[in-house]
């Protein structure tokens, strides 16, 4: 009898992962796929959906907003019954979010064993939601596929041993997975490819503290040349409420879908980012890439001097000045999700 794996995912990173994983998956076994719907605004969801080889969802929960507890607590409930009814071999998550968690968490608490793809990135950071996510995560998988020998080595300074394996990043298999837009699509936002900045911001440390938000606003206004922003609806929000004016430097846009995100980074000058996905792309792509934290999860970008830290966001001007991040491609990873997908069905 097929293997049944459940799949649980709800944002961004995790559809464009789930397009690799899942079309190698289903020509071996029988997937369900929850989508949490931690991620619901049609160009941070739906979309994905649209552009990816990505199956429509089996189970949809329709989760939405709320605090990290509301919303992960409204995950669990929600997937007791679902995960009771389909009687899975596996849980699979991935990544870090809310969705991954109650994922494995209630996978856990019914017996199902849990398998995580991107295991063993730490950021050292507990305040981070993701954080405490990814290391809750780590300790409940029995199977956990890291993207690079860093994060398995993290994984046994933590004890961790049994289950584990290096197969590399799935995201670098994605970046085949739809057509190149050309160079000429930037014309659509009135760009030229060299002549601008990308810029994405959305995680807490950098929305939920107004000044450090302001302080970051005012780095990007400073840069030369546009600054575009697909800007996040949790970002939007903040900006909103504090009554923030952007320099007319920042050309905010709505978020994109996966093809046009990567052409966005491959033909910027520099991309400015606290978003760990974009991190990987830029660094895939060879585009010097600027992080907006005071650290990263991707400790092999910053090794090879793909990207670097920006602590300070008064310090951007000064950093992208010095040439600190190098725009060189970094050698993509393949057969990821054939190794994912061999090892998932016969352990």
């Amino acid at each position: 009898m097929a293997r049944k794996i459940l799949t649980v995912v709800g944002a961004r990173p995790q559809f464009i992962k789930a397009a690799v994983l899942s079309a190698a998956l289903r020509q071996v076994a029988t997937e369900v796929l929850v989508h949490t719907g931690q991620h619901y605004d049609q160009n941070l969801s739906r979309v994905f959906f649209d552009q990816l080889p990505l199956p429509t969802p089996d189970v949809a929960l329709g989760v939405g907003s709320g605090t990290h507890g509301e919303q992960t607590g409204e995950m669990l409930k929600r997937l007791d019954p679902v995960i009771q009814r389909e009687q899975p071999d596996w849980v699979l998550v991935y990544g870090d979010t809310n969705s991954t968690l109650a994922g494995a968490l209630a996978a856990a608490k019914l017996q199902v064993p849990v398998a995580h793809v991107e295991a063993g990135l730490r950021s050292y950071n507990r305040a981070m939601p993701e954080e405490v996510n990814r290391v809750l995560t780590d300790h409940l998988a029995a199977r956990l596929y890291c993207p690079a020998p860093f994060a398995a080595r993290q994984l046994a300074l933590e004890g961790i041993t049994q289950g584990v394996s290096v197969v590399g990043d799935v995201m670098d298999e994605a970046l085949a997975l739809v057509p190149e837009r050309p160079a000429s699509w930037l014309g659509t936002l009135g760009l030229q490819a060299g002549g601008y900045h990308l810029a994405t911001v959305h995680r807490q440390e950098n929305t939920d503290d107004g000044r450090r938000l302001a302080a970051i606003i005012t780095a990007l206004g400073t840069l030369p040349g546009p600054v575009v922003w697909p800007m996040h609806p949790r970002t939007r929000a903040r900006l909103d409420q504090a009554g923030s004016h952007l320099p007319a430097g920042i050309r905010v846009v709505e978020p994109v879908g996966y093809p046009e995100s990567l052409a966005l980074i491959r033909h910027a000058r520099a991309v400015v980012t606290d978003s760990g996905g974009v991190q990987r792309e830029a660094g895939l792509l060879g585009v010097p890439c600027y992080i907006l934290r005071t650290e990263t999860e991707w400790l092999d970008l910053l090794e090879g001097g793909h990207a670097v830290l920006v602590p300070e966001p008064g310090d951007l001007a000064a950093a992208m000045a010095s040439g600190q991040a190098r725009g060189q491609a970094r050698s993509a990873a393949t057969g990821v999700a054939a190794a994912i997908v061999s090892d998932l069905i016969q352990a």
